[in-house]
């Protein structure tokens, strides 16, 4: 009797089948990957609205509303001034800044991960961590400031996945250099 299993879909992929939706490590690549980049579109919309936010709350009295615009051009309002250094604008350009700088690598890494046809369930964890890490990061930058270790951890975390993948992809082709 034989030890060897019957082999699994893991193990019948071809390497031309690895980037289509017959593969369910690619197939979660894409979704996380979609749920990345609609959070990174979010960030957007968000900076856009942390510029009105005093107006849109009206949490304070009118004559102290303000409406932040880095430039010129976009101030349609009268008596309105061009101001560069809003702290809430600035807090969500640059967890939006810091997206731009850890996801976009990410993505690039993890799809190159998906054609080393790593086990499923190992991959399919990663990229799920790997972004609700970057959904934690945003929360707790710029949505709902909370003190240290929050941010650094969930940075660290997508952070440390991407280095994985690159240890992985590094250890499997390096036979071929």
């Amino acid at each position: 009797m034989s030890n060897t299993s019957a082999p699994t879909m893991h193990d019948k992929l071809t390497n031309m089948e690895l980037l289509t939706l017959d593969n369910p490590v690619f197939c979660c690549y894409l979704f996380w990957a979609t749920v990345l980049v609609v959070k990174m579109l979010l960030m957007s919309l968000l900076t856009a609205l942390q510029r009105f936010r005093y107006k849109l709350l009206g949490l304070v009295p009118l004559a102290v509303r303000r409406k932040v615009f880095p430039n010129e051009e976009d101030l349609f309002f009268k008596n309105i001034e061009v101001q560069f250094d809003d702290p809430h604008v600035e807090r969500v350009r640059r967890a939006h800044r810091n997206d731009m700088e850890n996801i976009l690598p990410y993505f690039i890494m993890a799809l190159i991960y998906v054609c080393t046809n790593p086990n499923p369930l190992v991959a399919c964890n990663l990229f799920r961590v790997a972004a609700i890490a970057r959904i934690v990061h945003t929360l707790v930058y710029a949505l709902y400031p909370v003190p240290q270790p929050s941010r650094i951890l969930a940075f660290a975390t997508m952070l440390l996945i991407t280095f994985y993948m690159a240890a992985v992809v590094a250890l499997r082709t390096l036979r071929f250099i």
